[in-house]
């Protein structure tokens, strides 16, 4: 009995344990299931992410048909273009059933053009004569359809791991617009032309659809994954299906980054940037960037907008460079697509830091999920530098900058437009006064600088450029100050000044005192020399006080100091004007051996010119702020050339002019001048304006020479020619002899001058 019951109490206590330890590892699963949170929906199966439809077509017809009379042909021109684009966005349908539904949005265009040309051979007189007969008759028509709509995607793959992609697109609505053009001539009697648009008519616009071979393979190590592309061409039409799909939780993907600039005159009308042309430095961008939730459920994530650089041959790759202070937060139903953006300012990123040209910039737009980085999309975007308008000197033309254009090109690419301002004459042309020495009358500055308006406004337009630079040669300087301060627009959208850059290359800003002096007694030779008066010292004195006005345009200015003299100043100068005038109270300030005439020249390009516009990115590209700076008199003080007078450069002193004239020389020939020296005068100068090619001999009464002047020599290539005699010859009689190797007859101006009195 004592065994049984051993036995029994065995049994039990063995069921107890077990039962206990089972309840144990129930409860311990449970916890675990428990730590886990809620189980993971059982994926669907259902295919998410993004089909790509195109189709083109094109068409060309041209033919030429004889005419019944046989006098004459019909010449026909007919092209078509049809381009159809669908982007799908495939999701998984609201009831998890492994089933996916598209959304596609659709932009399609297709124009035509045909040009019908009849020429017959007619006679207006009864077969006396003959005469071609023309009738130009052109039609053009253009449908236009765009919109969002559902689509059919279906994938199916095979037992032998093949598979397809089909996609099927419904019509969409659409309008219609033509214009048909007629002209004649030659006819007996004339007949009008005729134009006529069809206003835009409602249409429809056909459905599209295509299927993949079959032939693409799942990948066995991502059997949750296909993308690829297949295409089809038959006849002249291309058809081209291209799919990014994914099974169970495809996360947020970046579908589409596109650019937009403001058209100029409009900041409210951005449009989108083709590749191809690019947009201007210094434009306001639009960066758009389309995020697409091809998953069954809501989801957010945040966009940051980057620079990326991979590196050349002369830096390496660097970081990526973040373009806004902000990510942008975005948040997408099941099946949703939306479109971000940000502005960026694209100024200096024509340019690298090093003033190296940058030809295109690379943007990319980075998506996280979950802080977890789950897509990128990077694109090209071309900046090209801002246009630069070019402003001749005096007795010159816009052919002065010819060639800069050449020197864009190679600085940077042919993007650097150069706009030398008369190139298109009926956009504006500046009027300096002709060639050297002639009797053309200019144009004002307040005149020359409404041109300059006209033509800076055409620069903008044909570039959609909402910023210029100017270059400015001589007085063509003057004339960008004055469009400046009272012509030029105060602010603009984006607070920046219109002209971002203005460069002076040996501007008069103080006047010159070889126009004070070449200005006088000219008689019938004055009108030879009239656009001097704009930069006699006092003229530039006015024009200082009227046209200070700066409106935040970076200025600077590049003076020549080859020279020790000129007219009757030892200042150093350009042969055309002083260092300090050139200065006034500019701030930024340069200095160069070039002379006067070579100052649109590569190398006062390139140490000059070049440095102050390739500003990289890092640069300063705010407006500039009013600086007190020196005035040019400040910074120098001048020597009479015949005794130790002194006098302060841009101040009242100046010679007494005793002798003005002028003569025409015929190429190889010599001319002679009587100068008679007055009484009381011991000492004198001698200032000419003349070819290089013009050589200047002075002769006493005994016929020696006292001074020459000649070519081939750097004294030659001055604008101002001088020749000093401190000798005392009062009372005396000299000669001039002019001596020309033009091939064309030359003129010559000449003024003699006695010392300027001690002042006061």
């Amino acid at each position: 009995m004592r065994a049984i019951n051993f036995t029994k109490q065995l049994l039990i206590t063995l069921l107890i344990t077990s039962v206990l330890s089972n309840s144990m590892a129930f409860a311990q699963k449970a916890a675990v299931a428990q730590n886990k949170g809620p189980a993971k929906a059982k994926c669907s199966g259902a295919w998410t992410g993004t089909v790509n439809y195109t189709r083109t077509q094109s068409l060309t017809d041209d033919k030429t048909v004889q005419r019944v009379s046989g006098r004459g042909q019909d010449k026909t021109n007919f092209h078509m273009e049809y381009n159809y684009n669908a982007l799908v966005a495939v999701s998984e349908s609201p009831e998890k059933n492994g089933s996916t539904r598209g959304k596609a949005t659709i932009d399609q265009k297709m124009s035509s053009t045909e040009t019908v040309v009849a020429t017959e051979s007619n006679s207006c007189d009864r077969g006396k004569s003959w005469k071609n007969m023309t009738g130009t008759s052109t039609s053009k028509t253009e449908t236009t359809g765009n919109g969002k709509t559902d689509a059919n995607v279906n994938v199916g793959v095979n037992d032998d791991g093949t598979y397809s992609v089909s996609v099927g697109l419904p019509q969409i609505k659409g309008q219609t617009t033509g214009s048909t053009d007629t002209t004649f001539s030659g006819q007996c009697t004339p007949k009008e032309g005729k134009s006529f648009n069809m206003p835009a008519t409602p249409t429809t616009v056909d459905g599209n659809s295509l299927t993949s071979d079959g032939t693409t393979r799942v990948d066995p190590a991502n059997p949750n994954k296909l993308s690829g592309s297949y295409s089809k061409t038959w006849q002249n039409v291309t058809e081209t299906i291209t799919w990014n799909l994914q099974k169970c939780g495809a996360p947020l993907r970046l579908t589409d980054l596109k650019f937009e600039h403001p058209k100029f005159p409009d900041f409210d009308k951005w449009e989108e940037i083709t590749e191809q042309v690019g947009t201007i430095d210094g434009n306001m961008i639009k960066i758009k960037a389309t995020v697409l939730n091809a998953s069954g459920e809501t989801k957010s994530g945040k966009i940051k907008m980057v620079g990326t650089y991979k590196g050349d041959k002369w830096d390496g790759a660097k970081p990526d460079e973040k373009l806004g202070d902000d990510e942008m937060d975005v948040s997408l139903d099941a099946g949703e697509a939306v479109e971000v953006e940000m502005v960026w300012d694209s100024s200096g990123y024509a340019w690298y830091d090093d003033g190296r040209p940058r030809l295109v910039q690379r943007i990319k737009a980075e998506l996280e999920e979950k802080n977890k980085k789950v897509d990128d999309l990077t694109k090209n975007l071309k900046v090209a530098p801002k246009p630069v308008l070019l402003i001749q000197d005096l007795w010159g033309s816009w052919r002065t900058f010819e060639t800069w254009q050449n020197i864009f090109t190679t600085s940077h690419s042919y993007d650097w437009k150069a706009f030398p301002v008369g190139e298109v004459r009926e956009k504006g042309r500046i009027n300096t006064g002709g060639p050297m020495l002639s009797t053309v009358k200019p144009s004002s500055v307040e005149e020359n600088a409404g041109a300059l308006a006209s033509y800076i406004k055409y620069a903008q337009e044909d570039r959609n450029a909402w910023h210029v630079d100017i270059v400015g040669y001589g007085l063509g300087g003057i004339i960008a100050r004055a469009y400046i301060s009272r012509l030029m627009p105060v602010g603009s959208p984006d607070g920046r000044p219109r002209v971002s850059h203005m460069l002076m290359l040996g501007t008069a800003n103080e006047g010159t005192k070889c126009a004070d002096i070449v200005d006088t007694g000219l008689g019938m030779f004055s009108d030879h020399v009239a656009v001097l008066k704009m930069l006699r010292t006092s003229t530039m004195a006015d024009f200082n006080r009227t046209n200070s006005e700066r409106k935040g345009v970076k200025m600077a200015v590049l003076a020549g100091n080859s020279l020790p003299t000129i007219c009757y100043a030892l200042d150093w100068n350009d042969g055309h004007v002083t260092v300090p005038s050139v200065f006034h109270n500019f701030s930024d300030r340069a200095t160069t051996k070039s002379i006067h005439r070579d100052l649109a020249g590569t190398s006062d390009f390139s140490a000059f010119v070049k440095p102050h516009l390739a500003i990289g990115p890092k640069g300063n590209h705010m407006p500039d702020l009013p600086t007190t700076a020196q005035t040019g008199s400040e910074l120098y003080r001048g020597e009479s050339l015949l005794t130790n007078v002194r006098y302060q450069t841009g101040g009242d002193v100046k010679p007494d002019i005793f002798f003005g004239n002028g003569a025409n020389i015929a190429p190889g020939q010599t001319v002679e001048m009587e100068i008679h020296i007055p009484a009381g005068i011991d000492g004198f100068g001698l200032t000419f304006m003349a070819s290089p090619l013009v050589s200047a001999t002075l002769l006493d009464a005994s016929g020696n020479v006292i001074g020459k002047n000649v070519k081939d020599t750097p004294e030659s290539n001055s604008l101002f020619r001088t020749i000093v005699v401190p000798k005392d010859l009062s009372g005396t009689t000299i000669k001039l002899r002019l001596a020309s190797e033009e091939e064309l007859e030359a003129t010559a101006i000449v003024s003699v001058w006695k010392k300027p009195e001690q002042p006061k």
